[in-house]
């Protein structure tokens, strides 16, 4: 699984995440896994590289996580 402080990509297309809708265009996000949140699913907080509209971390399914 994923670890603590991996970079790591995110897929976020079709999320809405505190008010802000991504768009389908945005499936490469760049980001740190900061810690898992549950394990079932498994789901992690991911801070990322860049904010989008103030949202700088965001709680994802493992299945939206790729490794860089």
């Amino acid at each position: 699984m994923f670890q603590n402080g991996q970079t790591v990509r995110v897929n976020l297309a079709g999320m809405q995440v505190q008010g802000v809708t991504f768009h389908a265009a945005v499936t490469d996000a760049v980001g740190t896994i900061v810690r898992q949140t549950s394990t079932d699913p498994p789901m992690f907080l991911v801070r990322l590289l860049f904010s989008f509209r103030g949202v700088s971390e965001v709680e994802v399914t493992s299945d939206r996580i790729k490794s860089s």
